[in-house]
């Protein structure tokens, strides 16, 4: 099968850069694709100190949605938004006051790869850290979701001020290319003990085992997934191209949350947004757009604020399915519900709530004339 490797390089241009993230990619270019994946063929996608994080979303959606074994190696730094103290990858234009707005949120990451088969995507970090942030990863640490094997090593603030190189990952791409892919436990403590210093401080990361020192890190496989894993047998489903089955599926799971957790709770929400996702896979993005609305509508009658993380994403993902939506009709009836909603919730965007009215003002002209 198939494999997609993802390599996101990200740092601020400037002082504030951290690392010199970029100066990893010839050595991970010169590792072969299939020996990235771990696939007999792959494909790569690479993207070296972006500039937007709507394109790196766009990025990480799409090697999301792709069949077969995802990687996705990143290399950069993070930060905590001074707002909310939600963690963000760094990127070109990121500076310490516009994180929020400029940064990769991580809770994006996990939002993006739920969906994907436990066990068939894997990412490979190697970030660095200021104060704040720092002590953050130390009391929680970072987490790819649940299915996701997560290795790498996050280093502690630097004493120096001169942007630090990426060791880890080029140590792990340098053990890679011999041709030969141990398996991820040892390639991680390969790289862990090449790279970092008897007397390190950064933190390793591996499934199940969370931040250690630095020390040998134990295999410890993941346990397989139960046969009634929901998940699992609606990925299945979708896989298979049985859309309908999936969405049934969905509902029935979302109906047993709110008999037993309530409307507003977390379970329920969580199967809206999985029908909501399911519903873009399928190809109906009005329905997914309708759903995304319900979602925020949900969030925001449970007490959760107009701008926090959740709640924006549901918004945006709404607004970005209406722009897909063609059929005239829909676009009118599920406009107004977008605006009103817009109006509490702008997002990080400037203009969402202009762009929205001037879309729906253009349909209604149309229907006019």
């Amino acid at each position: 099968m198939a494999g997609t490797v993802l390599l996101i390089a990200a740092a601020p241009v400037g002082k504030g850069r951290l690392v010199d993230a970029a100066s990893v990619l010839p050595v991970l270019a010169a590792v072969s694709p299939e020996t990235l994946a771990g696939t007999p063929t792959a494909t790569i996608v690479e993207l070296a100190d972006p500039l937007d994080p709507q394109t790196v979303l766009t990025r990480l959606r799409a090697a999301a949605m792709a069949p077969g074994p995802l990687t996705v190696c990143l290399i950069g730094q993070v930060h905590l938004d001074r707002r909310q103290r939600q963690l963000h990858v760094a990127l070109a234009r990121t500076t310490t006051a516009t994180v929020r707005y400029t940064g990769f949120p991580w809770h994006w990451i996990t939002q993006e790869l739920r969906l994907r088969p436990a066990g068939a995507t894997t990412v490979l970090v190697d970030l660095h850290t200021d104060p704040e942030s720092w002590q953050h990863l130390a009391e929680q640490p970072l987490d790819a979701g649940p299915g996701v094997e997560l290795y790498g090593r996050i280093a502690p603030p630097a004493k120096r001020r001169t942007p630090a190189a990426p060791a880890y990952m080029k140590a792990l791409a340098t053990i890679l290319r011999s041709g030969h892919r141990p398996p991820l436990s040892h390639l991680h403590q390969q790289a862990a003990a090449h790279a970092l210093g008897d007397d390190a401080q950064d933190l390793l990361l591996a499934p199940r085992s969370g931040p250690t020192p630095v020390a040998p890190v134990p295999h410890q496989p993941q346990p397989p997934v139960p046969e009634t894993d929901p998940h699992a047998a609606i990925t299945a489903a979708v896989e298979a191209g049985r859309h309908g089955e999936a969405a049934s599926l969905a509902a029935s799971w979302e109906q047993n949350a709110l008999r037993t957790y309530g409307p507003g709770s977390k379970e329920a929400i969580h199967w809206m947004e999985v029908r909501a996702d399911l519903a873009k896979f399928a190809g109906d993005a009005a329905r997914s757009c309708e759903t995304w609305l319900a979602v925020a509508t949900a969030r925001l009658t449970a007490g959760q604020a107009p701008d926090s993380p959740d709640v924006e994403a549901a918004v945006d993902r709404a607004h970005h399915l209406w722009d897909r939506v063609r059929a005239p009709e829909a676009v009118r009836a599920l406009g107004p519900g977008l605006i009103a909603l817009r109006r509490r919730v702008p997002g990080r965007r400037r203009g969402t709530l202009l762009l929205a009215q001037r879309r729906l003002e253009q349909f209604h002209s149309q229907h006019v004339g």
